[in-house]
């Protein structure tokens, strides 16, 4: 066992030279730190926080000191990694200046904003808007007037303003795609009605004047007295009151020249459309006006009379006729109130998406149902609703003349071969009913016309397209028939909205409820006085 060392030889053993020399090098630094912390270099934020105590923010003895770098670096110092020398570093003093930095382009000046109309350079409307300076230049028979737009006193830039002139007074009633002279000068055919149809002009070759209001136009009588009676100065027309005066359509007191009168009376319904609307409802029980039938259509409608009564039963019913030569009864029907377009059954389907009506009506609209194979009345087959009515009131319904029977016989194997159900005749009026669903058609015999159209043809499709000479079908799923009675209709979702092409394809049951709140609230706010 060896004795334990002495005093000399513990001060050599290497723990003790180690020890040593931590504890020389931890004294260094900490006179190294002390000594930089003299030389002003910038305070060092350290934080502190206890567990119970908020935490706080303590600053750096060495706040706003500086010191110098080179004292500290041997001149002779190199890299590790590279073995190369690396320079002393010089003072500030003895340091070039930085070269300075490229200069920043200034942006580009923001586009100035030509504002037109009330609008201001956020697009806020704006009830300052003033027109000033103007200077008229006569361009193409309409003036063009370049205006100092101001807003709230601050001047905007000139802006050139093109203002249409008025068309000549014989343009008082120019429809542009129904008057196309040119258009309809290089048809092939005008026979089956194609004058009557749209023929919008080339792009750029429109109107380019404001049709002209009648001389002494004044503000419409408002509903429902308007139903009844119209400014003549509004609808200067005496042509219709000249030929149709003793079937009670129109009439102007002479003592009183300034309106036009409505007995309410047509060519097949002399007595009054109330009293025609109640033999209708009397010959079938189901057609409960304002219930059921809800949606219509007169086709050939006249002055309207029949949707103007209509809508006094809560029926809302688009009214039709070509424009005429009674100088556009359409004019007639919506200075009353009505809705109304002009329209023509002649080579292409009708503005309107398949299974759109309740309730379809022709009196004496001089429509030949039966030509073509019938090509016009599966038009209205196509529009007209599952379990729908077609109303026709025409003398091959009640007169015994050989040439008009001959009429209604083709009449009656034209619908019995759309299996269409004749469901009464009485007097002038034959009704018609259409199937719930496609059995009936394809039960028949093959071979057997019209066709069912091929399941690609899309009937919803009507922007200028050809009719076609087949049977639209009925949505297998009976969607086309199953709706509730009015009013409980207005707030159903429809099950027919799940066959409807459209942006979205998930939750249209929700997508209808949210549009009827929001469209509620819009009318209420309208509505409140």
């Amino acid at each position: 066992m060896k004795p334990f060392a002495t005093n000399r030889d513990l001060l050599k053993t290497p723990a003790l030279i180690k020890i040593s020399a931590v504890i020389l090098a931890t004294a260094a630094f900490f006179y190294l730190g002390k000594h930089l912390s003299d030389d002003g270099y910038k305070q060092l934020v350290f934080f502190s926080s206890s567990e119970n105590s908020i935490p706080e923010v303590s600053i750096s003895p060495n706040s706003n000191k500086t010191f110098n770098l080179s004292s500290i670096i041997p001149p002779n110092h190199t890299d590790i990694e590279t073995a190369q020398p690396i320079p002393s570093p010089v003072t500030a003093t003895e340091a070039s200046p930085p070269p300075p930095p490229p200069p920043i382009p200034s942006p580009p000046p923001p586009a100035t904003i030509r504002t037109f109309g009330v609008l201001d350079a956020n697009g806020v409307m704006s009830d300052d808007f003033e027109e000033d300076e103007a200077i008229e230049e006569e361009e193409s028979g309409n003036k063009t007037e370049i205006v100092q737009l101001r807003n709230d006193g601050v001047s905007k830039p000139r802006v050139r303003v093109k203002k249409f002139a008025m068309c000549r007074e014989s343009m008082r009633e120019y429809i542009p795609c129904l008057d196309n002279a040119d258009a309809i000068k290089k048809l092939r055919s005008t026979e089956r009605g194609e004058k009557f149809e749209r023929h919008c002009p080339v792009k750029g070759r429109g109107l380019n004047c404001l049709v002209p209001p009648p001389k002494g136009y004044r503000q419409p009588i408002p509903w429902p007295r308007s139903r009844d009676e119209v400014w003549f100065s509004n609808v200067p027309h005496t042509r219709l009151v000249e030929d149709k005066g003793g079937q009670n359509w129109i009439s102007r007191d002479p003592r009183d020249k300034s309106k036009f009168k409505f007995p309410g009376g047509g060519t097949q319904f002399i007595h009054g459309a109330d009293e025609y609307l109640d033999q209708i409802s009397k010959m079938v029980s189901v057609i409960t006006f304002g219930k059921r039938i809800r949606v219509a259509l007169d086709v050939g409608c006249g002055v309207a009379s029949f949707g103007a009564y209509l809508l006094s039963r809560n029926v809302l019913t688009m009214s039709v006729a070509p424009k005429d030569v009674h100088e556009n009864q359409i004019q007639f029907a919506l200075e009353r109130g009505v809705p109304a377009m002009a329209a023509a059954f002649a080579t292409r389907r009708l503005l309107y998406p398949s299974q759109a009506f309740d309730l379809i009506h022709c009196s004496r609209c001089r429509i030949n149902w039966t030509r073509d194979d019938g090509i016009l009345l599966l038009e209205i087959n196509r529009m007209l609703r599952a379990g729908g009515f077609f109303a026709w009131a025409a003398q091959p319904v009640y007169k015994h003349e050989a040439a008009l029977e001959e009429q209604w016989t083709e009449m009656l194997n034209l619908t019995t071969s759309l299996c269409w159900k004749l469901v009464k005749k009485e007097g002038y009026i034959a009704i018609w009913q259409k199937p719930l669903n496609n059995n009936c058609y394809l039960s028949r015999e093959a071979g057997t016309k019209p066709p069912l159209c091929d399941e690609s043809d899309d009937p919803d499709n009507v922007w200028y397209t050809n009719l076609k000479p087949c049977i639209s079908r009925i949505p297998e799923n009976g969607s086309g028939g199953s709706v509730p009675s009015w009013p409980a209709r207005l707030h159903t979702p429809p099950d027919r909205l799940q066959t409807i092409t459209f942006d979205s394809y998930i939750a249209r049951k929700e997508l209808f409820k949210a549009e009827s709140r929001f469209w509620n609230e819009i009318v209420g706010v309208i509505s409140v006085p």
